[in-house]
Formats: structure tokens, sequence, C-alpha cells
């Protein structure tokens, strides 16, 4: 994770992210911060949901407590970056109505629009607008608007990859904040798949133990 201000100072960040699918819920998902050593052993755990409000807990060693992130406060800035906790996890279908917008041809992909809004009340955004390749149905870009519906970030997906044959995923993801300046650039590497993780790992108690 790479944080950038408007004046170009940066910022790194390295962590492991693991993520479970459930059946007849949302996915798990848990970010464990590795480095810089000040952050060593912060942990993220998320319940998504398909239509309430998702359950996360922040794990802060400074502190030894785990705290609860209450559903008014998860479109606060997430550690910082330019994501907020409700961009953190799976994105459910049911968390949003849709509408159809139209084709558009967006750097050189032919891609379906779509504009989607959250259900969720205590959601930080008035809508999204959402670019699918319409060859592999893969977003490839997301414009965020505020609650005043002015545009506030755009999320950008690159360098995708056909991963163990199956799973489709970008190798960067930079969320740009157009009323700031400042940019988040997530750059993944090292996936793996089935390997053996159950709910047990992806409980708040163990949040401490994560690291």
């Amino acid at each position: 994770m790479v944080l950038r201000t408007r004046d170009g100072r940066e910022r790194t960040r390295e962590m492991r992210v693991s993520g479970l699918a459930m059946n007849g819920d949302g996915d798990r998902t848990l970010i464990v911060f590795e480095n810089p050593r000040d952050l060593d052993g912060t942990a993220l755990l998320t319940f998504s949901h398909p239509q309430e409000s998702d359950d996360q807990w922040l794990y802060l060693p400074s502190l030894k407590r785990v705290k609860r992130i209450a559903a008014g406060n998860r479109a606060g800035s997430f550690m910082g970056s330019e994501f907020a906790y409700e961009d953190i996890g799976s994105q459910e279908v049911d968390k949003f109505t849709y509408r159809y917008a139209g084709d558009e041809t967006l750097d050189d992909d032919e891609t379906f629009v779509v504009e989607r809004r959250p259900v969720d009340s205590s959601s930080g955004y008035s809508r999204q607008t959402v670019w699918v390749d319409q060859e592999g149905y893969r977003p490839l870009r997301i414009d965020y608007y505020d609650k005043n519906g002015e545009l506030l970030k755009t999320l950008l997906f690159t360098g995708y990859r056909h991963i163990a044959g199956t799973y489709w995923r970008a190798d960067q993801m930079t969320m740009t904040n157009h009323q700031t300046g400042r940019t988040t650039t997530l750059t993944w590497s090292d996936y793996a798949f089935d390997t053996g993780l159950s709910e047990r790992d992806f409980s708040p108690n163990g949040l401490a133990r994560a690291r």
C-alpha cells in the first residue's frame, strides 16, 4: 500500500490479506499489517453481509484492544488511506440498487456502465458509477460520489491476470481522491487459493494473535 500526498510525498505499508467465501452470507476478510514497525500486528476483520451493514473490528497492538467499527464510522478513512472502511471487504450485490447507463469504450476496452446506489443509509456515498468490461465482467473503474452528489474518488483496476486457471485478479488498484489530491495504490502479489482457511481463522477474539 503506497499513500501519496498532493505534493508527491509517499508512505509505504505492507500487509497480508486473507478471505473466506461463505454460504448464505457475505465474505470474511482479514487484513494484517506487517510493515512499518509501528503498524505491525494492526488488524482489520470484516464480516460482509448481503444487505445489512458489515461487521468490522480493528485491533490496535499499541492499545492491546479490539475496537468495533460503528456503522456510522464506516465512511471514515481506513488507516489514513483513500479507502474507506466500507470499501474494504466484498461488495455484495444486494447492497446496492442498479441502473444500466449504457455502453462505453474505456482505454480500448468495451464496457457496460452501471450506476449503483447504496442501500445502507450510513454509507458515505450517494452513488457510484462502475465500468465493467464486457468480455470478462471485471470492474475497471469506479467513480464514488459524496453525499452532496459531488465526485469524490475514482478507483482504477489495472493489470488483470488469470490466476490458478480460474480467478481473475488485478495487479493494482489505485484510489484517487479528487477533493484532496491524495492517492492510495494497492499492489497485489503472492496470491494463493484453497489454502484450508476456516471460520476459526476469522474471529474477533483471535485478532491479537493474527500477526
